[in-house]
């Protein structure tokens, strides 16, 4: 998925050929084997359309894999650029049953994404308005029924911190940040193109996980860990300086032959 929301453009229309999408997953330290079943695995989640052209296999994406592109694109380049007031904030409670376990788990992973942390056994709590989102959520995976939704504030006289260290390890949190500077802010400007396509994508893919564990607490509150800006910083300015040799090596690598 770090591949598909980072190099196919345009995502409504380009088709990419399954031999070079295998061979960069091969570049990337996965089995032939591997990418293969992960592909395949895509197909079946609805994620992505297979196309046979004689003998070669391309692959598109659908509608719904454009779409949570999009919204994952939207937290991800947005994470960290904006420091909202402290206001409303959302708690979601649910009891989706166990004959509906893969709904349940793919709505614990949008929440997470969407900057939620859990409280107790099927409680959310995120530290912004995000009554839209959630509601976009519990309708595409068709659980609204099993889902109650509340907006509010937190009391004053309690310690939200104590309140957010329950729900967030921001401790982690702040030492994640930390180990992602560390390990890109010396990257050399001097990249072959495949150099620069496995530095980006593995860049993306690490940074990706960020808005999962970063709920954006307001700084008035809490303050933002001590490394975010300079993780957010580096990250738009490798991103950018990158994209152009990894684009390059991309294209070059799905081109049939």
């Amino acid at each position: 998925m770090t591949l598909l929301g980072s190099y196919v453009r345009p995502r409504e229309s380009r088709r990419v050929w399954s031999g070079g999408l295998v061979a960069l997953l091969h570049e990337l330290g996965f089995s032939d084997g591997a990418a293969r079943i992960a592909l395949t695995r895509l197909v079946r989640r609805g994620l992505l359309s297979r196309h046979r052209e004689g003998r070669l296999v391309h692959y598109s994406l659908t509608s719904r894999t454009v779409a949570l592109l999009d919204d994952g694109d939207r937290r991800i380049f947005g994470l960290g650029r904006r420091d909202e007031p402290a206001g409303t904030w959302t708690v979601l409670w649910q009891n989706i049953p166990e004959t509906r376990r893969k709904s349940r788990e793919r709505l614990v992973r949008r929440l997470r994404f969407l900057g939620f942390g859990p409280v107790q056994d099927g409680t959310w709590l995120a530290p912004h308005d995000r009554e839209a989102e959630v509601l976009a959520v519990l309708t595409e995976l068709e659980v609204a029924e099993h889902a109650g939704l509340m907006l509010g504030t937190p009391s004053a006289a309690l310690d939200v911190r104590r309140l957010a260290g329950r729900a967030w390890d921001l401790d982690g949190l702040s030492a994640r940040y930390a180990a992602f500077v560390a390990e890109f802010g010396d990257c050399p400007g001097d990249l072959s193109d495949a150099q620069a396509f496995a530095v980006r994508t593995r860049l993306v893919h690490t940074y990706r996980e960020f808005p999962s564990l970063d709920p954006e607490l307001p700084s008035e509150l809490i303050p933002a860990p001590e490394t975010r800006d300079a993780a957010v910083k580096l990250f738009h300015d490798l991103y950018s300086a990158l994209a152009p040799s990894a684009q390059r090596h991309f294209d070059r690598t799905l081109s049939t032959r």
